[in-house]
């Protein structure tokens, strides 16, 4: 009787879809491994049931994440509150150790090793940042239109990502940028958002466009986005642009003809034009202005830095994939080899796929790391169109349900913590398979919950049960709580 007492405590007010969405695909996850590492040897020895096996292993991780999301749920919600800051700073130790300590695997220092199993910091850290953010945004002075405020965020945020940056880890580095999504839900100006969106794409077309094309096409899209401040503006800025360009011209032709370059021409026209421009958005009080003339600025100063970056911080193997993603190289035997077994594994499946340990590519090891970072090519051999539409409907259907528990919040940290849940699972989704099909440049981002690894199904375990306790908690404080 006392244990019956003891079991309906621990599931009071739990969410039963999100754990049941979990639970399949954990064991999607245990079944694609086993399909993809399984052999015909494997079948034929003695040790198929050894620990040295990937799908053994799995599996124990695999109930100890179960016991560990039990344990998530036995914890008062209230300790996750407070203990929000400790665990961040924990987190930050943790990566910094590693930095210093932990072990290089496939060019990132990421991993501490003991014995035969590796441990990931940075899963963890993702647990500890989306903590420290919900406890953050929850603050009752918490304003997210106050600088200072957006400031104290991009510290939690940007601290981790610089330490995870410099282990040369930046697929899991870029993960933490799925807070945007957050802040958006939580009220940051539109204005905000898209600009640091379109910094990932201005980096990227830097490689394919030259910066007189560049330029232009930011004088244009910048032009056009100031849609508040009606057609005037455009004209003023528009015959300022001509004006400077006409007195550019002349002056060029009688001090300096042919020195300055076409590019360095248009570059101070453009700065010069805003001027006026500048002056009519301040005696109008247009804001918009303003922050379409910064954004400019930025791209401009931001530009030049691409070739840095790509040269000097990203490493060979990373430009490689970059070159290769954009289709400036074509290297089927080197950096491409990967993206192209992994179309081929999959397009083989077809609509229904092959069966269960009938997937060739996979089975014979032409898909790399077929058990980690390319786990959905098993799934589309195997089981094809079919199999893989439930896949993505399984994390669909787990990332609305998060959201819903978001949304169905008392309190802002539960909230703000389970859309930061979800934002982590949509970004891994969307590049883990965008990456398998060539949507995506190779991050080695692993799938949620199938990909094979301890570290990742245990923080992504805890990361999942953590929302579900929160929102327990509100339900049993809440009974009418849908």
């Amino acid at each position: 009787m006392q244990r019956s007492r003891v079991s309906g405590e621990i599931f009071e007010g739990v969410d039963g879809w999100t754990v049941l969405l979990y639970l399949l695909l954990l064991a999607v996850g245990c079944i694609s491994i086993t399909c993809a590492t399984f052999t015909d040897e494997s079948a034929e020895s003695a040790e198929i049931f050894s620990m040295s096996r990937f799908y053994m292993k799995q599996i124990v991780w695999a109930a100890v994440a179960i016991t560990t999301g039990l344990v998530v749920l036995l914890l008062d919600a209230r300790f996750y509150h407070m203990f929000a800051y400790p665990a961040y700073i924990g987190g930050l130790l943790l990566l910094l150790a590693t930095l210093v300590l932990g072990k290089e695997v496939n060019g990132a220092k990421a991993w501490f090793e003991f014995g035969s199993f590796k441990v990931q910091p940075v899963e963890f850290a993702k647990i500890a940042t989306a903590l420290a953010v919900a406890r953050a945004m929850s603050a009752y002075s918490f304003s997210i239109s106050r600088f200072g405020n957006l400031m104290k965020i991009g510290f939690i945020i940007g601290l981790p990502l610089l330490i995870i940056i410099m282990q040369n880890d930046t697929g899991s580095g870029i993960v933490l940028g799925s807070f945007l999504f957050v802040l958006y839900r939580e009220g940051l100006d539109n204005r905000l958002c898209v600009p640091i969106l379109l910094i990932a794409t201005l980096f990227i077309i830097s490689f394919l466009l030259t910066p007189m094309t560049i330029l232009i096409l930011l004088i244009l899209v910048c032009t056009l986005a100031a849609t508040e401040s009606g057609v005037k503006t455009r004209i003023v800025y528009l015959a300022s642009l001509a004006f400077w360009t006409i007195l550019l011209y002349i002056a060029g032709g009688i001090i300096s003809p042919g020195r300055l370059s076409a590019y360095a021409c248009l570059l101070t026209v453009t700065c010069l034009s805003l001027v006026p421009v500048a002056v009519y958005a301040f005696r109008n009080n247009l804001t918009n202005i303003y922050i379409t003339m910064m954004l400019f600025v930025g791209a401009m100063i931001f530009l030049p830095t691409t070739d840095y970056i790509f040269n000097s911080v990203l490493k060979d193997h990373q430009r490689d994939r970059i070159h290769s993603f954009l289709g400036i190289t074509n290297d089927p035997h080197g950096a491409d080899y990967n993206v192209r077994q992994a179309k081929i594994a999959i397009g083989s499946g077809g609509f229904a796929g092959k069966g269960f340990f009938e997937g060739t590519q996979v089975k014979y090891s032409f898909v790399p790391e077929k058990h980690t970072d390319f786990i959905f090519c098993t799934v589309g051999e195997e089981h094809g169109f079919i199999g893989s539409l439930i896949v993505l409907g399984l994390f669909c259907a787990l990332i609305l349900r998060l959201m819903h528990l978001g949304d169905r919040q008392q309190e802002p940290f539960g909230r703000i913590y389970c859309y930061c849940v979800a934002a982590i699972l949509l970004f891994h989704v969307l590049v883990n398979i965008g990456m398998t099909i060539g949507l995506m440049p190779v991050m080695g981002i692993p799938l949620p919950l199938i990909s094979y690894g301890g570290s990742s199904l245990i923080a992504f375990t805890i990361l999942i049960f953590i929302a579900v306790r929160l929102d327990a908690s509100m339900r049993r404080n809440s009974p009418g709580a849908l």
